[in-house]
């Protein structure tokens, strides 16, 4: 592991669409020390802040220039296409991007898609930001592709979505600078990565409770069986000299004698 000392906070930065939300949970139950800062930046401008250390570490939209960063993949978006509610494209759940390609497509600067142009007729202008786009969809001018979280972060009443099936999807990652892998991103990474408080691989581990060990208890010697008596199957217990027939057979040891005579 290579950084300097840990900062009193952990700054983590993020794109637009992408919710942190569950990750600073978990970071806020196993690290109350150190509080984390979160630092909303556009998708365009997420390498620069990580560049220059205005944030540990990044929620970001894959590519990463993996020669400067280290990366890893937590989840790929659908890609959906945003239109007007009474437009066509609401007749089905899913569409293709052979069925809309008669349609007007607006292509923002700020588009996280990898293509050089969406399929379609391209609008007159491209518009600064995806949610000018929105703006411009609204107004009727044509429609727009995007991963379906800033169709849901840009929502409007009189808009609605749909999935492409064939469209080019948006990956998320977790970045951070490769020469900056601090204590407290290796925290983080455990977080996103779904490993335990008790993990190996965390900084932050509870110890373990030490071993009670149980003494063995002696179980003690029998008892020899007392003069005069035995025991088990084959010896009787106490009964020996006593008659038989019970204490009404007379006195022990009487014979009889002869009847007398008339």
């Amino acid at each position: 592991m290579t950084g300097s000392e840990a900062s009193p906070t952990f700054r983590l930065a993020y794109v637009p669409g992408v919710t942190p939300a569950k990750w600073v949970r978990i970071w806020n139950e196993r690290r109350p020390d150190v509080p984390l800062v979160l630092v909303p930046v556009p998708a365009a401008e997420a390498a620069d802040v990580l560049r220059r250390g205005e944030a540990d570490a990044g929620l970001v939209r894959r590519p990463v220039d993996r020669e400067v960063f280290s990366a890893i993949a937590l989840y790929t978006e659908a890609t959906v296409v945003v239109a007007p509610k009474d437009h066509v494209v609401t007749a089905a759940e899913e569409v293709s991007l052979d069925e809309l390609a008669d349609e007007v497509v607006l292509h923002p600067l700020d588009d996280v898609l990898d293509w050089q142009q969406p399929p379609g007729e391209p609008a007159f202008e491209r518009p600064a930001t995806t949610e000018d786009a929105i703006e411009h969809v609204a107004s009727g001018i044509g429609i727009l592709y995007v991963p379906q979280s800033l169709a849901r972060l840009h929502h409007r009443r009189d808009l609605t979505y749909r999935t492409v099936v064939d469209a080019p999807q948006s990956d998320v990652a977790l970045s951070w600078p490769e020469d900056r892998t601090t204590e407290l991103v290796e925290d983080f990474i455990g977080i996103v990565r779904g490993r335990t408080v008790n993990s190996t691989r965390g900084r932050t581990q509870t110890p373990a409770e030490p071993k009670t060990k149980v003494k063995r208890t002696e179980t003690p010697a029998r008892r020899k069986p007392a003069a005069g008596k035995t025991s088990g199957k084959t010896g009787r217990t106490g009964n020996a000299g006593k008659n038989p027939r019970g204490a009404s057979g007379g006195a022990k040891g009487t014979k009889r004698g002869k009847p007398r005579g008339r």
